[in-house]
């Protein structure tokens, strides 16, 4: 058997970004820069005033105190989303709001509160004059073209994660679409006669198939776009008529659940390998030893163990590295924290994921078992929020012990 490192590394080897596809910025928010976006204009493409106030000559001004202050003559006012016609000479200063172009000739601006003058009256025109009693450094107050970012400077580069506070900055640009990388579409499958459909009544040894549905969860969570193929019957061809499906509805990748161990009726091996391969079957881990991984017809396809908390954990560990590296993201690695345990865990000698619940207290982390560790048991899964990791050749970690704890819902993208 493979160790995980040593799978990981085999299974990450066949996979890079895919292509890119044009979307609309609205719909850009988590998705992936598949280029550079350059900037096509100056922020801000003309200098403007970062205050309601009085565009000035900061010459005229130098002399300003309370005891001795200067008087300007207003010769006018500029609105915002107006070009100025107006020219501030010695001696004179134009009223102008927040965001106005900065007429000609002035070089700061004085906020109105700093001119012994009330506050404006709506459409009310400008004073005759102001008072300044504090002198103004050129620049004061004033938003300079391109202080914020030059035209032609890359802002994002590819990579990046669009966020929504990126959004804006496009829209600045006149950028109406945006090239990111495209979501890999992956399609989900369950074996096994047993299953049937979540909106149906389970018969004597029967169970609703749960793991397609949790699986195409993690696809959606992970970047993906999931095609859930449903339930195929434990016979070579009816495996292979749904696995026909996923390479005719021109998928990227598939996900099966089920049928990879060594049992009478574990068939997915069979119909992989009889029209593709396996690169290997059996991992040492726990929970999840039967996972599989090779290709259909040449798209890759991952098998994974049945039971569902072990299709889960094969999901986290060898699937979700694999849909970040197709959808453009460069950190594959899962936040993770030192957690001092509360109590031994046990383990078979494999490198095992056990479900934990992990919490602060003071400057440490620390980590409790969320319930029953066995493959089946979904309800510990539920509680949990981190797996915690025990290495390969540990059969038991004392209360006490740091042990290494995978987050499960913690952003990515950070660490």
């Amino acid at each position: 058997m493979l160790s995980v490192s040593e799978a990981l590394t085999r299974v990450l080897s066949n996979f890079q970004p895919l292509d890119s596809e044009p979307i609309p910025i609205h719909s850009a928010v988590g998705r992936v820069l598949a280029r550079p976006v350059r900037a096509t204009l100056n922020l801000p493409p003309f200098p403007n005033s970062s205050m309601d106030g009085y565009a000035v000559r900061a010459d005229d001004t130098r002399l300003a105190s309370e005891r001795v202050p200067t008087a300007l003559t207003v010769v006018g006012d500029v609105p915002a989303g107006v070009k100025p016609t107006l020219h501030v000479r010695p001696g004179v200063a134009v009223r102008v709001m927040t965001g106005a172009h900065l007429p000609d000739g002035a070089d700061a601006v004085v906020p109105i509160e700093a001119t012994g003058v009330a506050r404006s009256v709506v459409n009310g025109p400008p004073p005759a004059q102001i008072v300044i009693r504090r002198s103004v450094d050129r620049g004061a107050y004033v938003r300079f073209v391109g202080e914020d970012v030059q035209a032609g400077e890359v802002v994002m580069e590819p990579g990046k994660e669009v966020r929504a506070y990126d959004v804006g900055v496009l829209a600045a640009f006149g950028l109406t679409e945006v090239q990111v990388v495209r979501r890999p579409r992956v399609a989900v499958l369950s074996t096994g006669d047993e299953l049937v459909e979540v909106d149906q009544a389970p018969g004597l040894g029967q169970i609703r198939d749960s793991n397609s549905h949790s699986l195409a969860a993690l696809v959606n969570k992970y970047g993906g776009e999931p095609i859930v193929l449903g339930v195929a019957r434990d016979r070579v061809e009816a495996v292979s008529e749904k696995l026909r499906a996923a390479v005719d509805g021109k998928t990227d990748l598939i996900v099966s659940s089920a049928g990879v161990s060594v049992g009478a009726y574990d068939v997915v091996k069979a119909a992989v390998e009889a029209e593709g391969a396996l690169d290997f079957w059996k991992v040492s881990m726990r929970p999840g030893k039967p996972v599989a991984f090779g290709n259909f017809r040449g798209i890759p396809f991952f098998g994974l163990p049945g039971n569902p908390v072990s299709a889960i954990v094969c999901f986290e560990l060898f699937v979700r590295p694999v849909l970040r590296v197709m959808g453009g993201r460069q950190n594959v690695s899962k936040p993770t924290v030192d957690a001092a345990l509360t109590e031994s865990l046990q383990s078979d000698g494999r490198e095992s994921y056990l479900r934990a619940v992990v919490t602060k207290e003071g400057d440490r982390y620390i980590a409790r078992s969320a319930g029953g560790q066995g493959s089946n048991i979904l309800s510990a899964l539920v509680n949990a929020n981190a797996l915690v990791i025990i290495p390969e050749g540990m059969t038991e970690v004392p209360a006490g012990s740091m042990v290494k704890a995978w987050m499960l819902d913690w952003p990515e993208e950070v660490f």
